[in-house]
C-alpha cells in the first residue's frame, strides 16, 4: 500500500505538469492571435473594426507657434499658447494678433 506522502506528491507533480501544459497553450494562442491581429495573415471577410474605421494610429497635431508677430517660438498651454518670453502679453492683444494672423492667411489663401 503507496503511503500518504507518496500520493500526495505524485498527484501535486500531475497537477502541476498539467497547469503548466494549460499555461503554455493560453499563452501560445495569445501570441498568435496578437501576430494576426497586428499585420500576420488576414482572412477572408470583414475587417477588424479599428483598419475599417481608419483607427490605425494616432496623427500628432502640428506644432503651435506663438502668435505675437515676429515670435518663432512654440507656445506652450502652461503660458495659455503663448512662449514663455510673451506669457505676460493681455489676452486682448493675444487674440488681436491671433484674429490678425487668420485674417492674412484667408487673404492669402484668396489671392
Amino acid at each position: 500500500m503507496p503511503d500518504i506522502r507518496e500520493l500526495v506528491s505524485e498527484f501535486t507533480q500531475k497537477l502541476t505538469g498539467f497547469i503548466e501544459t494549460q499555461v503554455i497553450d493560453r499563452a501560445r494562442n495569445s501570441v498568435a492571435a496578437a501576430l494576426d491581429a497586428a499585420g500576420g495573415k488576414r482572412r477572408p471577410g470583414r475587417p477588424a473594426k479599428m483598419l475599417a474605421l481608419g483607427l490605425g494610429g494616432r496623427r500628432k497635431p502640428p506644432i503651435q507657434y506663438c502668435p505675437v508677430p515676429g515670435c518663432k517660438n512654440r507656445a506652450a498651454p502652461v503660458y495659455g499658447m503663448v512662449c514663455a518670453k510673451h506669457k505676460d502679453v493681455g489676452k486682448t492683444k493675444i487674440k488681436k494678433y491671433r484674429a490678425a494672423r487668420k485674417a492674412a492667411k484667408l487673404n492669402a489663401k484668396r489671392a
